[in-house]
């Protein structure tokens, strides 16, 4: 039976070797979701547009919310402050609730055809990037036109984008994996999903939670990405490098062992599809 490489290097020069083949899934994948809609790609920039206009209404208007350290003077703050964490919470969402069928949605390319399976997460990545990066930009368009200049520490962003984007896929590699084997896995992600979206730091802040509880807190992967994205995006704080540099290498680490699992683990994919 064939071995597939499952060193670091091999998960460098995978992505590099078919970045056409990804480019050019993950745009038939985008252009497929809004295909025979009138206004096709524009729906990705009402949707975030609309939801911020929803928020705003709900939070700053019916519910009076206040963010703990925001300037209570400004009905919008809530709303942009909360937008921020669900633009990060959604990239996450995205490829975790689609990892787990993501071989069995794909059975002509295990059985059929010979393709680099280790390469379909990238391709949900970068769909997923592209509606995160949609709702980025209609988040600094909010921003300039409700409080004014975003603050020059948004350009720290992929400091911590590109680490959380290892971490993805070393997940993405690991339940799609499991997926396969257990088609359970997907009901479990969509439980997890919802669970995680309440237990991460997006609708409260985690000064909101007594003191005693909130280590629980940073147990949630998603905690640290979504309060240092707050920080360069609105609050304009700059990183803590050493903070920066140990998540990196931990993402790196971990996107590793995940590709490895996924590696060592394709072989009986043929098996059960």
């Amino acid at each position: 039976m064939r071995e597939f490489p499952t060193g670091l290097r091999e998960m460098v020069v995978s992505l590099w070797r078919n970045r056409e083949l990804i480019y050019a899934s993950a745009k038939r994948d985008v252009l497929g979701r809004y295909r025979g809609s009138a206004l096709g790609l524009f729906w990705s920039f009402f949707n975030p547009l609309f939801m911020l206009a929803v928020y705003t209404i709900v939070f700053s208007e019916i519910f009076k919310a206040r963010w703990s350290g925001a300037d209570s003077g400004s009905k919008a703050e809530f709303a942009l402050v909360l937008f921020a964490g669900l633009i990060i919470f959604n990239l996450f969402a995205e490829c975790f609730n689609r990892a787990p069928t993501l071989i069995t949605s794909n059975p002509n390319y295990v059985k059929k055809v010979v393709f680099p399976l280790e390469i379909l997460p990238f391709v949900v990545l970068l769909s997923a990037l592209y509606h995160a990066a949609v709702s980025l930009a209609v988040w600094l368009l909010a921003y300039a036109l409700l409080i004014g200049i975003p603050h020059a520490t948004v350009l720290y962003l992929p400091l911590i984008i590109v680490p959380f984007i290892l971490f993805i896929m070393g997940l993405t590699w690991i339940v799609a994996s499991l997926g396969t084997f257990l088609r359970d896995v997907s009901q479990i992600a969509a439980v997890l999903t919802s669970v995680l979206m309440f237990l991460s730091p997006i609708f409260y802040p985690t000064t909101a939670l007594p003191p005693a509880y909130r280590p629980l807190l940073y147990l949630n992967p998603l905690t640290l990405i979504i309060e240092r994205a707050r920080d360069f995006l609105f609050w304009g704080r700059a990183p803590d490098f050493g903070l920066v540099g140990i998540y990196w290498t931990l993402a790196l680490v971990f996107a590793w062992v995940g590709f490895a699992w996924f590696q060592k683990t394709r072989k009986g994919f043929a098996d059960v599809i």
